[in-house]
């Protein structure tokens, strides 16, 4: 492992998130009999909670509303009784995974090993190599970027 890089246990801890979703909701999946593989929604799911998590990982600033994608990406796998408990699961899940990348250091590489990049592009359209701030992801050069970026929402409504 080089140096300021992430522990392997960073990315195992991520992966226990997203299986932890699927393990709590697995009982509830409902399966189409008809089916050649009679778990391929059991799959659908895992592999959906893992690319949330992952994306969560890997792409927080522009990843808004994970635990809601998530929970479109599977909802169809339940029962319509199911959905509340499951939407209240995956927000919880989420929260938590969220709350453990907010405490982990920011050390320049992000949890598969990395190096973080500024969100900006430079004048001359290439990606910024700045180191970004923790807090939303742009340089100090680009700051100016997350400010017009918490105006955008409001001048929608």
């Amino acid at each position: 492992m080089a140096p300021g890089r992430e522990p392997k246990g960073v990315r195992v801890c991520m992966y226990r998130f997203s299986r932890a979703i699927y393990r709590e909701l697995a009982s509830e999946i409902t399966e189409d009999p008809h089916a050649g593989n009679p778990y391929a929604n059991h799959e659908r799911v895992l592999h959906a909670c893992e690319a949330a998590v992952e994306r969560l990982a890997t792409d927080r600033h522009y990843f808004a509303r994970p635990a809601r994608t998530l929970f479109m990406d599977i909802r169809a796998y339940f029962p319509m009784v199911s959905q509340p408990r499951v939407l209240r699961v995956i927000e919880r899940y989420l929260e938590f995974a969220d709350e453990f990348l907010r405490s982990q250091p920011q050390n320049g590489y992000d949890i598969y090993g990395n190096p973080l990049q500024c969100r900006a592009s430079t004048r001359k359209g290439t990606p910024c190599q700045r180191m970004p701030l923790p807090h939303n992801g742009y340089c100090p050069s680009h700051q100016h970027l997350a400010e017009t970026e918490e105006l955008e929402p409001a001048l929608a409504a």
